[in-house]
């Protein structure tokens, strides 16, 4: 059950990283099907490889529900666009995890675009002392969804496959 829950946090968490939490500055993802590929330094989570079928609407629906959620999780997030993309920073606290984070985000949102992100979290199980992880998001435009996959749906690794518009079932999952 916790690695499900860590797989559910992260695709919350990559779908921020998308563009979702940001859309009011980001542009919007091309349409069709992305490969999302994440790998982490500083922590326990292997690399993850998933895709993600998406439309215009569900990306400005992600913006609609998970900004409200990110609202209420953190005090800070900041967005501003650079001349090679743009930079994100926030501060978040999640079941006594304190978490600050800067992102930085290239690429053109229809063929390809990379988010680095760098963290610090405090807190947590006794009190942990801070833990630094870096964590880079590649995303490919594939193409067209394939024909079993409907906006919003997101295969992740051993087949387990959600759609994000459930986004309100994934916050009832995710730990106080």
């Amino acid at each position: 059950m916790t690695r499900k829950l860590a797989l559910l946090g992260s695709a919350v968490c990559l779908a921020s990283s998308a563009g979702a939490a940001c859309a009011d500055d980001l542009p919007v993802r091309k349409a069709g099907l992305w490969e999302l590929k994440m790998v982490r330094t500083g922590s326990s989570m292997p690399e993850m490889t998933m895709q993600h079928c998406t439309d215009e609407t569900v990306d400005k629906e992600m913006n609609n529900n998970i900004s409200p959620m990110a609202k209420q999780i953190c005090s800070k997030q900041d967005v501003k666009k650079t001349a090679t993309g743009y930079v994100s920073d926030s501060e978040c606290n999640v079941a006594g995890i304190s978490t600050t984070s800067h992102a930085e985000i290239t690429g053109d949102f229809n063929s390809a675009y990379t988010v680095k992100t760098s963290s610090h979290a405090q807190g947590g199980v006794a009190g942990a002392t801070g833990r630094d992880t870096t964590m880079t998001l590649e995303a490919k435009w594939l193409g067209a969804c394939k024909p079993e996959q409907k906006p919003g749906d997101i295969v992740m690794p051993g087949g387990f496959k959600m759609n994000v518009r459930d986004v309100e079932k994934l916050k009832n999952l995710l730990p106080k």
